[in-house]
């Protein structure tokens, strides 16, 4: 998303990333990956779950977790070993939901440039 943030500033949009990250954690990713917009921490994935959009890791991906060396309670601060369900949303400027990319497949997501087309769209 980072690639496309200058395209969608031109609308005036910006983004928000929600993850369940603790916060110290989403500040080190934004200055590693060099963001320039907000990753909100979602403690415990609840807003998520609220949507919706919140699944159990199941035990076999533990496993592979494991075997990189990714200890997802550290990083999201709870032992839920919950994520959220990617997805991308796009509000407007009255709060009203315009546009929804979501897929239960983790693996498969929507290219950046069809955001910037959905709020394209809007203007």
């Amino acid at each position: 998303m980072q690639a496309v943030a200058d395209d969608l500033a031109q609308y005036g949009a910006t983004i928000v990333a929600l993850t369940p990250q603790l916060p110290e954690h989403n500040a080190e990713m934004a200055v590693k990956n060099t963001l320039n917009f907000h990753l909100l921490s979602d403690p415990g994935n609840a807003y998520a779950a609220e949507l919706g959009l919140r699944f159990e890791v199941p035990s076999q991906i533990k496993e592979i977790y494991d075997g990189f060396g990714l200890n997802l309670p550290k990083f999201n601060g709870d032992n839920s070993w919950t994520l959220p369900i990617p997805a991308r949303i796009v509000v407007d400027a009255s709060g009203i939901v315009r546009m929804a990319d979501i897929d239960t497949d983790y693996t498969s997501r929507p290219e950046p440039s069809k955001t910037v087309a959905d709020v394209a769209s809007l203007a």
